[in-house]
């Protein structure tokens, strides 16, 4: 028993045989009765009082400190590395900042912490009550890293000093300044080769001979249509982007998307349209899409394996549709194949494994990117397969329309 509950009993035992010895000394008549009666109920309620003081008597208090988070645990539930300066040296860091800059770094002297020239000069100087811009840090880290630092003056007089992973805003800064720049310059090329040989034929030599004034029209016609092509695969990047979160929602039979792309490319009287060759299951189901994007990606793989399969072999074009709802499509062509190097990059704007070879099959470079925002903004997956000697495979896999019936 706890102390408290045995003092109280103790002290209704006492009330009771108080009581019980008082009535021995009345005797047996209403008197006896009566103080036997408050007797008992004094001890009862005694030992009730006190039982339950002590269940609504307030828990004794929680010192401060046990509640409130420590500094350590306040900046390791922060995400990206922050440190406290303290006389020059650092007095706190955060698991991020660790993991970054190395465990050692906690009583450093912070220039020594944060070896950046860009770094040591500001932390060099005391942060003033002017407010001081970021710093843009290269290479702390990994030399593909970027950060940006913060420095700010706490109330004690510390410096609190915050790094910003800028890399993902970096490269997609990066991406868009390069994609300018190409597209500029794929722009540039036959344009200047349309300029300088209308140049020639305004001379009166070459223009007076019909051969050379036929040649130089043939050329400028190719690269009138290199710039058209060139424009209305801009025109529809830039559309399927803008579209890219705006889910499709028509049905679309693929099976016989298949054989309108096939003859549309055989009327177009290509060499290799007759090598063509489709692989296509029965009763396989429609898919969730926009026909006219889903009809520019066959085109565009299609015409991507006929351009870099070898001559005479097969170009194959195959639908199937698996157990759990998901087509396949694929293109297979039995070309010189692609070195494992670049197939992650194939899908990059502008991205080119031989850049002479494309540009003479009358490539813009934008296809497979294309492809990709296509299968992207469809909620599918691509793959690319490819073996050099042997030749390249790339799969999409698209979700089957709600009302179709999966296979079993």
């Amino acid at each position: 028993m706890l102390p408290g509950f045995r003092r109280r009993l103790i002290i209704a035992l006492v009330i009771i045989l108080m009581a019980a010895a008082i009535t021995l000394t009345t005797g047996s008549g209403p008197q006896a009765m009566l103080v036997a009666l408050f007797g008992g109920i004094a001890a009862v309620l005694v030992v009730a009082i006190g039982e339950y003081g002590d269940v609504l008597a307030p828990a004794a208090p929680v010192p401060a400190a046990a509640l409130s988070p420590s500094i350590d645990e306040m900046l390791d539930a922060i995400g990206e590395p922050v440190l406290v300066v303290a006389d020059g040296r650092v007095s706190h860091a955060n698991s991020a900042s660790r993991e970054l800059l190395g465990g050692h770094i906690v009583g450093e002297d912070v220039r020594l912490a944060i070896r950046h020239p860009g770094a040591a000069e500001r932390l060099a100087n005391p942060v003033g009550g002017a407010a001081q811009g970021p710093v843009d840090l290269v290479g702390l880290g990994t030399l593909d890293q970027r950060w940006q630092m913060r420095v700010a003056r706490a109330s004690g007089g510390e410096r609190i000093v915050h790094l910003v992973d800028q890399t993902g805003s970096y490269a997609a800064e990066r991406m868009r300044v390069d994609f300018v720049a190409n597209a500029s310059h794929e722009l540039r090329t036959p344009l200047a080769s349309i300029l300088g040989y209308i140049e020639t034929l305004g001379e009166d030599q070459a223009g007076a001979d019909r051969a050379v004034r036929g040649r130089f029209l043939k050329i400028m016609f190719d690269e009138a249509r290199r710039m058209q092509r060139l424009v209305q695969d801009l025109i529809s990047l830039s559309r399927i982007e803008a579209e890219k979160y705006r889910l499709p929602d028509q049905p679309v039979d693929l099976a016989a998307l298949i054989e309108e792309v096939r003859g549309e490319l055989q009327g177009a009287e290509q060499v290799r349209t007759n090598e063509i060759v489709t692989e296509i299951e029965p009763d396989v189901a429609a898919v969730v899409g926009d026909r006219v994007q889903l009809s520019q990606v066959l085109h565009n793989l299609i015409g991507n394996a006929m351009k870099y399969g070898a001559a005479g072999t097969p170009v194959t074009v195959a639908l199937q549709q698996g157990n759990t709802g998901i087509i396949r499509l694929s293109v297979a062509d039995q070309g010189d194949g692609i070195a494992p190097e670049h197939i992650p990059r194939l899908t990059e704007r502008f991205y080119r494994v031989d850049a002479g070879r494309s540009r003479a099959a009358g490539g813009t470079g934008l296809g497979l990117a294309i492809v990709k925002h296509v299968v992207e903004r469809h909620r599918g997956r691509l793959d690319i397969a490819s073996t050099v000697g042997k030749g390249t495979t790339v799969s999409i896999l698209l979700p089957a329309h709600a009302g179709a019936v999966t296979k079993g």
